[in-house]
């Protein structure tokens, strides 16, 4: 064998791809393949070891025009009578989590023909393969769901298993692998990368017949054509996926940011709303404090004018008494007395009244001339 023919020899094709993935694992040919897998992803030990399978539906589908988002999988039953599906699923399709849910179910009711009792129900054990993340809060690459008990999860029904092994989280390298599962999941992996059976793979007798089976020596040019036209299919669905995923997350970002600029708009009102409030406040209370501050200014003036207004008739009265005083003390030293009637008619005269008796005293020879002739009568 020439080195040309020898590279041809090792090249692989992707088990990933549904048509291959049911080829490798799901014909009668493969059933020791197909053992060994479950064996590993199952962890099955003991009696619980699968030791014989019968593939339910060994045919390949027929290929279907237009390369729609068609899937097959491998169904197959050990020697207890556990029945199981396996799949690959490259796409994350809408609702895919549930039509493997509704597949599992369908198996296990599907068992029962009319009239058949419940109790030969058997369980069914799902295994899906995604090369996608399902569950990105879960840290393992193979996760086991069955339905359990709230109050203590170590009870839990046995018939009905969904099992997921998610490809993105495996990352070993080939020096790495140790158990079986790991090889498996290396060869679902990078199978179409190879170019020869690593030693770490060539340890287990099914992978490396699962390889034999995926060298492309030993496929028709038919199959080799359908299988790059799914796969170029496969890589425009996935392309298309991630254009919608990057357009939905900027969407997202874009509603996002304007959540946070409504908030932020809301916020910016709530304290324009809030300023215009104490501006409001403080015009009041400037308003009260003006109002309270004119009541003083009014006051003050009033009492200002009150002060003022007895400070006038203090000083008039002052005045009044102090030319009252001044007379009477001059009529005493001229007249030697002053009459009794004289006294408080001086007492009870206005200033200018006072004035003008003053000025007559200066040149009056006699108290009639200062009061008049009839002062005595008064």
């Amino acid at each position: 064998m020439t080195s040309d023919n020898l590279e041809q020899a090792m090249r692989f094709l992707n088990p990933k791809t549904d048509y291959a993935f049911k080829k490798i694992f799901g014909s009668d040919a493969s059933r020791d393949i197909l053992i060994s897998f479950l064996n590993a992803i199952l962890a099955l030990v003991g009696e619980e070891v699968i030791i014989e399978v019968t593939v339910l539906d060994p045919r390949l589908a027929p290929k279907i025009e237009g390369m729609k988002d068609t899937y097959l999988d491998v169904r197959v039953q050990d020697q207890r009578g556990r029945s199981y599906i396996v799949e690959m699923q490259v796409l994350n399709v809408e609702g895919f989590e549930k039509r493997v849910l509704y597949n599992a179910c369908k198996a296990y009711v599907n068992q029962l023909g009319k009239g058949d009792p419940y109790h030969i129900l058997s369980e069914v054990v799902a295994v899906t393969i995604t090369d996608f993340t399902m569950f990105p809060d879960l840290g393992r690459v193979v996760s086991r769901f069955r339905l359990r008990a709230d109050e203590d999860p170590a009870i839990c029904h046995q018939d009905l298993e969904l099992v997921f092994a998610e490809l993105p989280k495996f990352t070993k390298a080939e020096a790495d692998l140790a158990t079986t599962l790991d090889r498996w999941l290396y060869f679902l992996k990078t199978a179409r990368d190879l170019t020869a059976i690593p030693r770490s793979l060539a340890v287990e007798p099914a992978i490396v017949k699962a390889l034999e089976l995926a060298n492309r020596a030993g496929w028709t040019e038919e199959e080799l054509d359908y299988l790059e036209t799914r796969e170029r299919w496969i890589a425009d669905q996935q392309y298309i996926r991630k254009k919608a995923n990057e357009a939905e997350q900027k969407l997202a970002d874009a509603e996002v940011k304007a959540n946070d600029a409504e908030q932020k708009a809301n916020e910016a009102e709530q304290k324009a709303n809030e300023a215009e409030q104490k501006a409001n406040e403080a015009e009041r209370k400037s308003n009260e404090a003006e109002r309270r501050c004119t009541e003083i200014q009014q006051n003050l003036i009033e009492a200002t004018q009150k002060s003022l207004e007895i400070s006038s008739t203090a000083l008039a009265a002052g005045l009044s008494k102090g030319k009252a005083d001044t007379l009477l003390r001059l009529i005493g030293r001229r007249f030697k007395d002053v009459p009794p009637e004289i006294e408080p008619r001086v007492r009870s005269a206005d200033v200018l009244l006072l004035d003008e008796w003053l000025d007559r005293l200066i040149g009056g020879e006699t108290l009639d001339d200062v009061f008049g002739s009839g002062h005595r009568r008064a």
